[in-house]
């Protein structure tokens, strides 16, 4: 279950919370963290449908990384209701090195088990997941 290179588990509250944010729209982000003593990705945070972008970037932490899921609602050039659905990898420079290298090392092996991302940001400073790149990549 573990993957070779960086030994994290993923738990399945993360593919559980996950599916309930795609299928039911439970939830409008979720944020993971790894949790370096279980050797497992968790979820760390729930934000209510109700909340903002603004609420969401708040729960990322200044100095550590986290993976993110955002599920992005935007009006197209054509007044269509859309969502898209972010993945997004969360590593400040600040970060210590261990930990970029740890959330580097476990990314796509905890991407994979979650189906149905469809944009993908990398960040490492704040202008990076801004809420117009999130529009940006959106359309």
């Amino acid at each position: 279950m573990a993957n070779a290179a960086s030994g994290m588990a993923v738990n399945d509250d993360c593919k559980l919370k996950f599916l309930e944010l795609k299928a039911k729209r439970t939830y409008r982000f979720i944020t993971y963290k790894i949790d370096e003593k279980l050797k497992q990705v968790i979820v760390e945070k729930l934000g209510e449908p109700a909340q903002s972008y603004d609420d969401f970037f708040a729960s990322l932490p200044e100095n550590e990384c986290r993976y993110a899921i955002y599920d992005f609602d935007f009006v197209t050039a054509e007044n269509i209701q859309k969502s898209k659905i972010f993945f997004i990898a969360w590593s400040p420079d600040t970060a210590r090195v261990r930990s970029k290298m740890l959330y580097a090392s476990s990314k796509d092996r905890f991407k994979r088990e979650l189906d149905g991302i469809q944009v993908e940001l990398q960040a490492t400073d704040p202008t990076e997941v801004s809420l117009d790149v999130i529009s940006s990549r959106a359309n």
